[in-house]
């Protein structure tokens, strides 16, 4: 059973980076999901139009429009029929929003150290659109404070109103003419020019200017909005210096291959994953991880695309080309985070669907009835009522405020290093109940390390590591590469003779003449030699000389120096349950749960048994509630994927765990996880706020206007007025204190 609805539609298809079409997913029956950008799309009401209508389309699986990156993600069912039904999006996107430019996502040039020729043309607009407003506002001023006849009056308010809203009413009469009719600019034609037809020339100019100016302050607000939030996540190398013969040449990351050789300079990002060959310097991994420590790098290092060098000069070999590099992963899991929508943003999508025409024909309810049954009631009162009772209709503060809310949570959670895949999950989080841990490389480092060194039979210390690590020299084992790395000293390989591995037991070899034995209890059972019978939490290795036992040396795994810290955070926030599962033994198991404060832990699992555990724990949990799987994402997949979210210890690089997860983090620090509940319960704060703020001074309005208390002035303030503090407010999201 999958407790998740959206699993199976996110992992259904996963992203194949490619070099020539960035945008082309192929899943098991051939559907394909393409990806364009909606430049100009500033309407937030439009944009779920777009999306609804583009979902009825026979042979659409499914369509999303992403308001906050102003694109369109369109799955269709069968490849053959694309080019007939991307025709017919894009009759739809002209016919809601004839100004906006339907471009496919791979032809969208991308920005290098320079404004865009979009960024100038907005820029361009607004000063034309604000000096328009102007020169409308100071005739509208002329016509209010001299004393005019009433026709040259008359005249200079049209002229003024022609100004100001003249773009607005063209823009409604060509939207009726196309079917569209409840939507803002509809709303503020019908009120000013209804304040006109009753003699209220002043308040229809002076409604529409402040509508007006308010929308050019709400564009700025979202599009500043949307560049700060996408600056965050601002991974992308502009160029690479690629090496040819003895000259460099500054050429994109898409162009340099496998092999190449590549030279980063002092201040620049390196651009593509791939081994430091030559050179010495700090890198900054902050836009990665998160982490504000330089570490330093050599020769022999790997390096990943995204990392600032900052003092020397490093000549790299690359490894990955750019579209399978972890910083193209990483970009395009980001840049498609928002698409995938968390329940509040649908409810929100639904209700303005239905909130509009509601208050649309609750209005003409309100200009007609009144004048009818009240006595001494005017029509012309109750139709002013009414037109300001239209103005507050448009649902734009909710609809445009949600999603950035949501955006902006995930770039605070990135720039933290963590990754959403989306803001269903970070939604997801505040409902967390119960949280199970893998434990190697999850809650410890996955590296082992020699903890004890147990000597006998006259046998020093030194000698007992040094017999183990000549035995362990040629073996790849993580146990075997912790013994050569405890004895610390050059290994004389023309000593060591008659090497042989005895699979489940150990290693026998002669050193240096003598015969030494190194493996676990069986080997000394095999080879008829009395040895001590060890109980630990950790990996007993045995040793014996010339079939004399010399003693054994434990080796653990080391926890992680914030696994105790995490689990502590996590309870103080209201986890109800904390589990470890693990393959290990159930003393290793044991310890480290008693160690870490875990609540319960189970032992000795296959990757199979660590599922059925899932499924049982799973039940204990409430209607509502959720449960996390944490695992180090290279062997954890099938519980990743049964957890309703699964978090990937994975850290910078590790493929499996950018795949598998629907959040990765970067740093692999359990800490992060409850780093990334706050972020997930800051953010839907934010977002309940801009609800709960956006329809209370609505309802407030609407009742205001409708006994007689308010006007058009206070319906202005409710649509615009609230949309631009609710998007400043989703402006926190961003910060993570």
């Amino acid at each position: 059973m999958i407790k998740n609805p959206n699993r199976n539609n996110i992992k259904q298809a996963k992203k194949i980076n490619s070099k020539n079409d960035t945008n082309l997913i192929k899943a098991d029956n051939e559907s394909v999901k393409k990806e364009f950008i909606l430049e100009g799309l500033d309407c937030a009401n439009c944009a779920a139009k777009i999306e609804r209508q583009s979902n009825n389309i026979d042979g659409v699986k499914s369509a999303v429009v992403d308001f906050v990156a102003a694109k369109l993600i369109i799955e269709i069912e069968n490849a053959s029929k694309q080019d007939v039904i991307i025709e017919k999006v894009k009759e739809i996107v002209k016919r809601i929003e004839p100004d906006v430019n339907v471009v496919a996502f791979e032809e969208k040039s991308k920005k290098i150290n320079s404004k865009s020729e979009d960024d100038e043309d907005e820029e361009e607009n607004n000063k034309s659109e604000i000096i328009r407003l102007i020169v409308g506002a100071i005739i509208f001023g002329a016509a209010t404070v001299l004393k005019l006849s009433n026709n040259l009056e008359l005249i200079l308010y049209l002229v003024s109103y022609v100004l100001v809203g003249g773009e607005v009413v063209l823009r409604a009469l060509k939207n009726i003419k196309r079917g569209q009719v409840f939507d803002e600019n509809f709303l503020m034609s019908i009120a000013t020019i209804g304040a006109f037809s009753i003699g209220q020339y002043p308040e229809g100019v002076a409604v529409m200017l402040f509508y007006q100016l308010g929308e050019i302050f709400q564009d700025i607000a979202v599009n500043r909005s949307r560049k700060s939030i996408t600056a965050l996540m601002d991974i992308r190398p502009d160029f690479a210096n690629l090496k040819i013969g003895e000259e460099l040449k500054k050429v994109s990351p898409e162009e340099v291959g496998i092999g190449n050789i590549i030279v980063v300079k002092p201040g620049e990002k390196v651009p593509l994953d791939g081994k430091v060959i030559e050179g010495n310097s700090m890198i900054d991994t902050s836009a990665l991880t998160g982490e504000s420590v330089p570490r330093e790098v050599g020769a022999g290092d790997s390096i990943l695309g995204g990392v600032i060098n900052k003092n020397g000069l490093l000549t790299i070999e690359v490894e990955k080309e750019f579209g399978d590099s972890t910083i193209a992963k990483i970009l395009d899991l980001v840049q498609n985070a928002s698409s995938k929508k968390a329940p509040t943003e649908n409810f929100i999508t639904k209700f303005a669907r239905y909130y509009t025409p509601v208050v649309v024909f609750s209005a003409v309810l309100l200009a007609v009835i009144p004048p009818l049954v009240i006595q001494g009631a005017t029509f012309s009162q109750w139709l002013y009522r009414a037109l300001a009772f239209l103005v507050v209709s448009c649902p734009c503060a909710l609809v445009v405020s949600i999603p950035l809310g949501f955006f902006g949570g995930i770039g605070g959670a990135s720039k933290n290093g963590i990754l959403v895949k989306g803001g269903n999950y970070l939604e997801a989080l505040n409902n967390v109940e119960i949280i199970v841990f893998d434990k190697t490389g999850t809650l410890t480092k996955g590296v082992f390390k020699v903890t004890d060194i147990k000597p006998q039979n006259n046998i020093s210390k030194d000698q007992l590591i040094k017999f183990a690590a000549y035995a362990e020299n040629f073996s790849n084992h993580p146990i075997a590469i912790s013994i050569v790395s405890a004895y610390d000293n050059e290994i004389d390989k023309n000593s060591i003779k008659n090497y042989e591995e005895i699979s489940g037991h150990g290693i026998k070899v002669m050193v240096e003449g003598r015969e030494i034995l190194a493996g676990n209890y069986k080997l000394m059972d095999k080879e008829n030699i009395a040895y001590e019978q060890v109980e630990t939490a950790g990996t007993v290795v045995h040793v014996s000389v010339d079939k004399e036992y010399a003693g054994y040396i434990v080796i653990s795994d080391e926890v992680k120096d914030d696994s105790a810290k995490a689990i502590k955070d996590l309870k103080s926030m209201g986890i109800k349950k904390t589990v470890m599962l693990t393959g290990d033994s159930k003393a290793v198991g044991t310890k480290v749960a008693k160690e870490l404060g875990l609540d319960e832990v189970y032992a000795e699992l296959l990757p199979d048994q660590k599922v059925e555990k899932v499924e049982l724990l799973d039940k204990e949990k409430s209607a509502s509630g959720k449960l996390v799987f944490v695992g180090d994402g290279i062997n954890d997949a099938p519980v990743l994927a049964r957890a309703d979210i699964g978090i990937a210890m994975g850290g910078v690089g590790s493929d499996a765990a950018i795949e598998a997860a629907d959040v990765v983090i970067m740093t692999d620090e359990p800490s992060k996880i409850a780093a990334a509940i706050k972020i997930a319960k800051k953010t839907r704060r934010i977002v309940m706020q801009n609800i709960i703020f956006a329809l209370a001074i609505k309802a407030i309005i609407l009742v205001l206007v409708a006994i007689g208390l308010g006007t058009m002035w206070e319906a202005v303030f409710g649509d615009v007025g609230v949309t631009l503090l609710a998007v400043l407010n989703s402006m926190r999201a961003m910060r993570n204190n």
